[in-house]
């Protein structure tokens, strides 16, 4: 890791998504998985980007296979200024939300489109980002009273960390060919499910199955064979411990609050795995 530009903690950027699962809250515990030195910085299941705005890499490659993810941070990256003028012109209203989340990006400008996932994002119920079978944003209204939809400096110092980033729509498995010896990969996919009831394993249209929790684990065999260290997140069930047996598993905690039911929300554990 070398010197960001952003050297003030204070000033430093924090993600401008709202993003289940996001990991902001467990930086701390996560520093002593974080190698010292490396390459590259790759993150495929890019998400929120806490970890990313918090190392503030010399070089990144971050993906992700949700096209709307990805072309908004594009936006924020080039046209940081348009977006912030374009974003202050919503309100925050019931019929304002339907009538956004009712239109097609496949119809809009790339500006637009970014401002339509950063509104929904924010005035979305728990911030939840969720496509149904047929790839359409279908969260409810979250009902906030005065939700900030649009943060012009927070905009601004993201903006700053993602200058010189690259930004690709790819899935999980091109790391591979993308990472090189000495390169850093983090890996955040959607958790397996810790229970029956537990089962939201799909923020696109398509859910991330046990096959493609051991498809990701061959991932993590061929980055380990190429000499690049590894840090995946994960939930803590018994698959997840017996995929990973052979690497470094530790159990963090987490505070997740994706459940209507408020009785139902609290710390957790969730397990970080390194090969290092």
């Amino acid at each position: 890791m070398l010197d960001s530009g952003l050297p003030d903690r204070a000033i430093r950027p924090a993600p401008f998504l709202k993003w289940a699962g996001g990991k902001w809250q467990l930086l701390g515990q996560y520093a002593r998985f974080i190698p010292e030195r490396y390459g590259t910085y790759h993150e495929p299941f890019l998400g929120g980007g806490a970890v990313f705005f918090h190392l503030l890499p010399q070089r990144a490659r971050l993906s992700d296979i949700n096209e709307e993810l990805i072309n908004c941070y594009e936006m924020v990256r080039n046209r940081v200024e348009d977006l912030i003028k374009a974003l202050q012109g919503y309100p925050n209203d019931r019929e304002t939300y339907y009538q956004v989340r009712a239109l097609r990006p496949e119809d809009l400008s790339p500006l637009k489109r970014a401002c339509r996932l950063i509104f929904l994002n924010k005035t979305c119920f728990n911030g939840l980002y969720r496509e149904n079978s047929r790839g359409r944003f279908n969260t409810p209204f979250g009902y906030y009273r005065a939700p900030a939809i649009c943060n012009p400096e927070g905009l601004r110092r993201a903006s700053q960390a993602l200058q010189g980033v690259e930004l690709r729509v790819l899935s999980f498995t091109a790391c591979i060919e993308q990472a090189e010896q000495g390169d850093f990969v983090y890996l955040d996919p959607p958790y397996y499910p810790v229970s029956a009831t537990a089962r939201f394993t799909a923020y696109t249209g398509r859910n991330f199955t046990e096959m493609d929790q051991e498809a990701l684990r061959e991932v993590v065999d061929a980055l380990d064979r190429k000499g690049c260290a590894v840090m995946v997140s994960n939930s803590d069930t018994p698959l997840i411990r017996r995929l990973y047996r052979r690497y470094r598993i530790e159990r963090v905690w987490a505070f997740r609050a994706i459940s209507a039911n408020g009785s139902r929300r609290g710390p957790i554990s969730e397990l970080v795995i390194c090969n290092r």
